[in-house]
């Protein structure tokens, strides 16, 4: 049987995602077989797997901190808010169906033997799961039925060790307090306290370690500092969609829209290491500015976002800015914007009625909603494409595709792609001068497919592409996650933590 740890945070968005990140480093580090496990994720960012199933981003990427493939027994609940009372509800990568929040909380323990499969079926294959919380366990309003938590500790058996996020402010309240609405059970759970994104020096915090100690009883584990470690992250809390200020001494600028319902944010990622490049999201047509590409990103609600953009005014800015030659790109709901029609016959993006809306205009492009969703790993190839992106013509991509809706126009597609699920080939995308559009996500994670871009942008702009800087994206990856570990051993007690599980490492 394997060994377990949890965690769990004090709030969302404390860094817990983070430290199991690091802690299936720490482990892979130290000749371990880790595997992440969180039975419900709430996140609008997903990651498709190998045979096609959905699941949350956190759980695909600490699975690569520890160096395994991403299987959806990882996240057997993936909730994917579709507005401020539902969201579709994910199981086994499978939609079950749309659910309202009063919907979903009668239902989920029917959920709970699902949970407890795919868990068994992790701790028969690896040394260490490395489980993780949601929100925080003290929410005594959702605490009846929990499955998520510290319901979650107790089905599996797993120590606790709790997070609190000191860059808020009041961390020793959240800590005592959460411990103070745990039943005595669940306290007796909880191994250690975190104080995480710290910043200054500790010696400053000890008087109130001391105090933490003595009142909570329990031990702290580590003062975690505020890392500035690159790493993917799924929330929409995240510092990187406040990236909002243009950067006066940057070559090139590529601006993302942040729409309300914006999701698979991580497709712009690759832009981010670029020397010379920067990016940015916006809201407001006033902070568009004169960008040398606009994207249009995912979105769980296409038509609800593009009414958004068309009522702010940031619609007339993107045809203003399309009609003087800036490149325009679309990703999923974002391509669907792009094209001149939308249609949704079956009220499948959640009003449950028959609706329709004219689209931007800038491709000869229609798109039609139906019940089925599209949701795999792909490969392809670009066609011959015309215009400011030619040079991408021939090149090879690979990424995934996940979305409700098929589109159809009258240009040729730009891509042949290969689906790895069911291995049956299609085409992808339009392209039309300066404007393009897929919907395969993860496009520019290539190297090839990211330079041929920027030195497309970089001509037109009349600057050597030389100028720009260049980044191997996955070493890149290798080395924040190696880095994160470096971080969790100096500033946490590893040796607790060990003790904890119930593991002492070979050397010892």
């Amino acid at each position: 049987m394997a060994k377990r740890i949890m965690i769990q945070g004090t709030m969302s968005n404390a860094g817990k995602s983070l430290i199991c990140a690091g802690l299936c480093r720490v482990f892979k580090q130290d000749g371990y077989k880790a595997a992440p496990f969180k039975s419900q994720n709430m996140a609008l960012n997903s990651f498709i797997t190998e045979d096609g199933l959905e699941m949350g981003r956190a759980q695909a990427v600490q699975a690569e901190a520890a160096g395994i493939r991403p299987r959806v027994e990882m996240n057997p609940i993936l909730l994917k808010p579709t507005g401020e009372m539902g969201s579709q509800v994910i199981v086994n990568g499978e939609v079950l169906g749309n659910m309202s929040a009063c919907q979903y909380f009668t239902y989920k323990k029917k959920l709970i033997p699902h949970i407890m499969e795919d868990f068994h079926r992790l701790e028969e294959e690896y040394d260490i799961i490395v489980i993780e919380g949601a929100g925080s366990p003290a929410e005594i309003n959702l605490k009846a039925d929990d499955i998520v938590n510290m319901g979650l500790a107790r089905m599996t058996d797993a120590p606790v060790f709790l997070v609190g996020d000191i860059d808020r402010g009041g961390v020793f309240a959240q800590l005592l307090g959460t411990l103070m609405l745990l039943e005595e059970e669940e306290r007796e759970r909880v191994k250690g306290l975190i104080i995480n994104k710290f910043r200054g020096d500790r010696a400053i915090l000890e008087p109130g370690i001391t105090m933490l100690e003595e009142r909570g009883r329990i031990p702290v584990a580590g003062v975690m500092p505020y890392l500035q470690i690159d790493i993917e992250d799924e929330d929409s809390l995240t510092e990187r969609l406040k990236r909002s200020v243009s950067d006066e001494t940057a070559l090139l600028e590529i601006v993302v829209i942040r729409t309300p319902r914006i999701s698979n944010f991580t497709d712009f990622f690759p832009f981010e290491n670029i020397k010379g490049a920067a990016l940015r999201y916006v809201r407001k047509a006033s902070d568009l500015g004169n960008p040398d590409m606009i994207i249009l990103p995912g979105t769980k609600n296409t038509m609800e976002d593009l009414r958004w953009i068309r009522q702010n005014g940031l619609e007339a800015s993107i045809l203003k800015a399309a009609a003087g030659g800036t490149a325009i790109w679309g990703i999923c709901g974002g391509y669907q914007m792009l094209g001149k029609i939308i249609r949704d016959p079956e009220g499948v993006e959640g009003s449950g009625q028959a609706a329709q809306m004219k689209g931007m205009g800038l491709l000869p492009a229609e798109t039609v909603f139906t019940g089925v969703k599209t949701r795999t790993r792909v490969t392809g190839v670009f066609r011959h494409i015309e215009g400011l992106f030619g040079a991408l013509s021939g090149m090879e991509f690979e990424g995934y595709e996940i979305h409700m809706g098929e589109t159809t126009g009258e240009l040729h597609h730009i891509s042949r792609i290969h689906d790895s699920v069911t291995d049956r080939a299609s085409f992808d995308g339009m392209c039309l001068g300066n404007v393009c559009g897929t919907y395969v996500h993860g496009i520019f994670d290539r190297e090839g497919i990211l330079r041929a871009i920027l030195k497309a942008l970089a001509e037109k702009k009349g600057i050597l592409p030389e100028m720009l800087g260049s980044v191997d994206l996955k070493q890149y990856k290798e080395e924040q996650y190696d880095l994160l570990a470096d971080a969790l051993r100096k500033h946490l007690d590893m040796e607790m933590i060990y003790n904890a599980i119930g593991e002492r490492k070979e050397d010892e």
